[in-house]
């Protein structure tokens, strides 16, 4: 998948505006998931590298901070214009070295892209408030301010999307960044920050530290131990949140977690069952399955059970299993070996308890990383899956008789990032969206990410939103200013 533009794909880090190697030159590969060819080998960075970014980020934040918001917001919106111009050369380093189909990609690239232009909209509407002053000689005023530099750690699965969604409110609000995007896919990051650059972004506003699985802990620890760094966003899983989480604790940091979900997408007798299979083919097969989102419970009144998993088998049967540089292609690889084996593990795991196979159900025979999209049925709570997060293209179709059971069921899990529900009542609609502890609910709808809406969860699932108009408020502190003297003197 060959690029118009060679000069996107970057070896280095960018440390203060400069594309810098690892202090002793090493490097580790990236790979194509699809047939596990490399792509390339980029720098891989350590704890020089973490702290020279930091002192850059430190040094850069004044001038940045000091910006008038609609010069920020030009600038922003400079680096949207440019995401656009390269979106098909973005689309295929996704694809290469994530796996996803080239439409998918697109999209990602577009998803992204649009948490930019959003945020350089919102720079310019960064209000503060004016509070009904206690007494006749005081005003009371309450500003917001950048919280410093920010340390962001970003997942595989949205190479493009996730940076960007941090970023962007990031340098809105007037912070500067360093991030470690995920030793799987740090070419689509370090892409989008060349294109930053280009934008005007000045040097040491963003940082990007690419590190192998093997030196990550090694990049991440400086950031979590320098008082200078006091915000970290992370997506990822539940486990690694809860210790980066612990030890922020020592700097007090500012903290945003998107974490592990289990998601629950339930059917009720009366739901549009076309509708809700075009749905789950939505929630549960994007990405492979490989989506922080992903319909990982689906949860079938016992009236519908029987015709929608028939309509929900002939409709995955359909979709096509092809590497990106197949046109067609509607699910690609799985990111690596140790995800195919997950999805195998939880497919094995059930069937012996009892579930059945009612399409796919193994490794595809394409080999490499590539699974068949897989129904099961006469799936239980016993099983693996019903409590481990999948991330592949399984679905497993639980049954429920009453709305109260499939409330229960849906919340019977430390997560809550999101939920997915269809039915026609409008009392049912009301009383289920409420009653499901996710921080986002999709009625009748299996898409629900936007840039325009807040995108968190609740319990184990992390705490912060990213979008919309809250996405800026975890990347500012509120200051009160409280004016006195301002009495009439000839009083």
């Amino acid at each position: 998948m060959k690029l118009e533009r060679l000069n996107l794909v970057e070896n280095n880090a960018l440390i203060n505006g400069a594309w810098t190697q690892e202090a002793s030159g090493r490097v580790f590969p990236v790979l194509n998931p699809a047939d596990g060819t490399l792509l390339t080998e980029v720098a891989d960075c350590g704890a020089v590298e973490a702290k020279a970014a930091v002192d850059a980020a430190n040094k850069a934040f004044p001038l940045w901070s000091g910006k008038l918001h609609k010069e920020r917001a030009q600038l922003l919106r400079r680096w949207f214009d440019l995401l656009m111009v390269h979106r098909e050369d973005l689309a295929r380093l996704i694809s290469s070295e994530q796996g996803k189909c080239m439409a998918e990609s697109r999209g990602e690239v577009d998803y992204g892209a649009a948490y930019v232009e959003w945020f350089a909209e919102e720079a310019k509407r960064d209000y503060g408030d004016v509070i009904p002053e206690p007494l006749k000689d005081r005003k009371v005023i309450v500003i917001r301010q950048p919280v410093g530099v920010v340390a962001c750690i970003t997942p595989w699965n949205f190479p493009i999307a996730m940076i960007a969604r941090k970023i962007a409110p990031a340098l809105a609000a007037g912070c500067t960044v360093v991030c470690k995007p995920a030793e799987d896919t740090p070419l689509s990051s370090l892409a989008i920050a060349k294109l930053a650059e280009e934008a005007g972004i000045p040097p040491g506003v963003i940082n990007i530290v690419p590190a192998s699985r093997q030196r990550a802990a090694e990049v991440v620890d400086v950031w979590l131990a320098d008082g200078r760094v006091r915000k970290l966003t992370f997506t990822g899983s539940t486990p690694v949140g809860k210790h980066l989480a612990r030890e922020s604790a020592n700097t007090l940091k500012r903290l945003s977690m998107e974490l592990g979900g289990n998601a629950p997408f339930i059917v009720f007798d009366d739901a549009d069952l076309d509708a809700a299979v075009e749905g789950a083919l939505v929630a549960k097969f994007r990405n492979s399955g490989q989506t922080c989102v992903c319909a990982n419970r689906l949860l079938v009144q016992d009236g519908v059970y029987d015709a929608f998993a028939a309509k929900l088998a002939l409709a995955v049967a359909k979709l096509k299993v092809a590497p990106a540089t197949d046109p067609d292609a509607e699910q690609g690889p799985l990111i690596n070996e140790k995800a195919i084996a997950k999805v195998e593990d939880h497919v094995q795991d059930a069937v012996s308890k009892g579930a059945k196979v009612l399409l796919g159900g193994k490794r595809h025979a394409l080999g490499g990383n590539f699974f068949e999209p897989t129904v099961l049925i006469d799936v239980t709570t016993e099983m693996k899956l019903c409590s481990e997060e999948t991330f592949g293209p399984l679905a497993p179709l639980f049954r429920f008789k009453t709305e109260a059971e499939a409330v229960a069921l849906a919340n019977d899990t430390p997560f809550g990032l999101a939920a997915y529900f269809y039915s026609k009542d409008l009392g049912r609609v009301w009383r289920v969206a409420e009653e499901l502890q996710v921080g986002m609910v999709g009625i009748n709808e299996g898409r629900i990410s936007t840039e325009v809406a807040p995108f968190g969860g609740i319990k184990e699932s992390g705490y912060g939103r990213e979008g919309s108009k809250y996405g800026m408020e975890d990347y500012q502190y509120i200051k009160y200013l409280c004016m006195g003297g301002l009495g009439d003197p000839t009083n």
